[in-house]
């Protein structure tokens, strides 16, 4: 079967996959974000560029992607909901196809409460599923919601995120359910940092077959020090931490904890590499992209990433 890109093609072989995320920069030229992607294009097989993640301004996701493309990196695209309605989401959808790019992840969007500018108005016409059904009726029918017809169908590859460490436990496969039902056809997960919750979590997934009809990434990446863990908890919404996570980081020396938080973060990748059903994972290290070589070298998937590189 043809693929809609190279990320898709990976999931099918059965590779495990490894993405993550670049941070766009505040700047009007491309230098620093390829700066940055210089840290992880050799570590990942697809990258992703957030949308004003956190409700905070940055280079657009749409233009940070373009830049990757022309860099021989396979983006994918975020789309947040909080600050565009349908008919200008549709556009992003076929405009980012005749630009290159095939992969999409769907999001509600943080508030823009969080971010900084609270005064901003927000959308949120969509939300998540809504957005992974819009765009799945693109491709499917190619037609826009209106049932105006397009010249061509775009072919491309949706993701949603996914956050399985955060009450209701219970509900977080079937809101998975629901997203795989509107079209989603891999999942990021939010970051991981409880191994006995993303089993439990995984367990379910399995029983109702969700990991066999999407291609689930666990999120993870390391932690600065005990200091950023704590304010991570306090300002990005749905972050868990146990408190023995932090504890640890707090006994380490502060001119160690980046080191330690890097060695949990591997450690974590290590036992999510045993877990049936996972996919790969989704290593997120703001501004700590220099980390993202040496988590995958000095990991388990140094293994990965050599073998496919080999042709194996």
């Amino acid at each position: 079967m043809p693929y809609a890109s190279n990320l898709q093609k990976l999931f099918d072989n059965k590779d495990f996959v490894i993405t993550s995320e670049v941070s766009s920069p505040d700047a009007s030229t491309h230098s620093t974000l390829i700066e940055r992607l210089d840290h992880l294009k050799h570590s990942c097989d697809a990258i992703n560029a957030t949308d004003a993640s956190g409700a905070h301004c940055h280079m657009s996701s749409m233009a940070a992607s373009k830049i990757m493309i022309d860099q021989g990196i396979e983006p994918i695209l975020q789309i947040s909901c909080r600050d565009r309605n349908r008919i200008a989401i549709q556009g992003d959808v076929i405009g980012a196809h005749a630009l290159g790019i095939r992969n999409i992840l769907c999001l509600t969007g943080d508030g823009v409460e969080t971010g900084d500018h609270p005064e901003a108005k927000a959308v949120f016409d969509l939300d998540s599923i809504t957005l992974l059904q819009t765009i799945s009726h693109i491709k499917n029918t190619g037609t826009f919601l209106s049932g105006r017809k397009l010249e061509n169908q775009p072919d491309l590859f949706l993701g949603a995120a996914s956050n399985p460490f955060a009450p209701p436990f219970d509900f977080r496969p079937f809101r998975l359910q629901k997203k795989i039902e509107a079209g989603c056809q891999f999942i990021q997960t939010q970051y991981c940092f409880d191994i006995p919750r993303l089993k439990s979590f995984m367990g379910t997934a399995r029983d109702l077959g969700l990991d066999k009809q999407c291609h689930i990434l666990v999120g993870v990446g390391p932690l600065k020090s005990a200091a950023t863990a704590e304010w991570i908890i306090k300002n990005v919404p749905g972050v868990v931490i146990p408190d023995e996570t932090i504890g640890l980081l707090r006994r380490t020396p502060k001119e160690s904890q980046i080191q330690e938080g890097k060695k949990i973060c591997i450690d974590i990748i290590n036992q999510v590499r045993s877990i049936e059903g996972i996919a790969g994972v989704h290593i997120m290290a703001y501004l700590l992209d220099h980390l993202v070589p040496e988590i995958v070298s000095e990991s388990i998937l140094d293994k990965e990433v050599k073998s496919r590189k080999s042709g194996n």
